[in-house]
């Protein structure tokens, strides 16, 4: 009697590791599971299902929801920005260029938390341009305050740190960036749907970027063509709310360009050749 005591403890991780697999099985096939029909299925408590899922979710193959869960979605995935940073590093520094040749001496400018916006911030002081940069991006933020030179001005939209993004939003972040009027914004988003509409990962985000793109005279759209015909969780507006959009890294007479060829845009499209080299980007 013992040893069966003894054994127990070593049997309950295996068997709550088979019986996650055969949940998992089960959501894979679904898209989504409830707490009751896990209890129903394997005769488990309520609070049994409910710490498999969570376990489940720890481990990157569902998100829970009110009753159960779902698959997670790759519209709400969201990379770091280190990750992000690592991604499509050619193209972005091409945007940045093109972007930076826009601005003219004296104006203000609205920078989002993307990365294109960070490169963009590089070329700028690599410039020495005399701007004044209104930003929520924690790391735009320390190259600029960083940066021996002082002829880019910095004014911090501040609010809740989002440590995923490094970037600031909700209502104080909205708020500051409410009470500026700017000549151009600058940003980017997860990804645009075939019809058009920019979507973030995150909702918080995605209204930073609406209101920045309302506060601005001109917006202009930074996008790498992984961004094409792909969605984030939360709608930011249609691409008709921008001036203009400066894309690349996508093949020359892709389809995918429909999505932002719309009237009223302007629409620009680097090749392979426009793409500076790292020493041209950081010097």
């Amino acid at each position: 009697m013992g040893k069966n005591n003894r054994k127990a403890p070593d049997d309950r991780p295996r068997l709550a590791e088979g019986r996650r697999e055969a949940i998992l099985e089960v959501l894979q096939a679904q898209r989504a599971i409830t707490v009751a029909e896990i209890e129903a299925r394997f005769a488990v408590s309520p609070m049994t299902a409910r710490r498999d899922l969570a376990e489940l979710e720890r481990q990157g193959h569902a998100r829970r929801t009110h009753g159960g869960a779902v698959l997670p979605s790759s519209s709400s995935h969201e990379d770091s920005f280190s990750a992000r940073m690592a991604t499509a590093t050619a193209a972005k520094r091409a945007l940045a260029v093109a972007a930076a040749e826009t601005v003219e001496d004296g104006e203000a400018l609205f920078l989002d938390s993307s990365t294109t916006a960070y490169h963009l911030t590089e070329v700028l002081i690599r410039d020495d341009r005399a701007v004044t940069v209104v930003t929520n991006s924690l790391p735009i933020i320390d190259l600029l305050s960083s940066n021996a030179r002082e002829t880019i001005e910095l004014i911090v939209a501040g609010g809740q740190l989002r440590r995923i993004s490094r970037s600031f939003v909700g209502p104080l972040a909205v708020e500051a960036i409410k009470r500026h009027w700017t000549d151009r914004a600058f940003l980017s988003v997860k990804g645009i749907a075939p019809d058009g509409t920019l979507t973030d990962a995150d909702p918080l985000e995605a209204e930073v970027k609406r209101t920045m793109i309302s506060q601005a005279t001109t917006a202009t759209l930074l996008v790498d063509g992984g961004k094409l015909d792909r969605r984030g969780l939360s709608v930011i507006g249609p691409v008709s709310t921008c001036s203009d959009v400066l894309v690349a890294g996508l093949p020359a007479g892709s389809d995918l360009i429909s999505a932002i060829d719309v009237p009223g845009v302007a629409v620009r499209q680097l090749d392979a050749g426009e793409a500076p080299t790292p020493e041209e980007a950081t010097a």
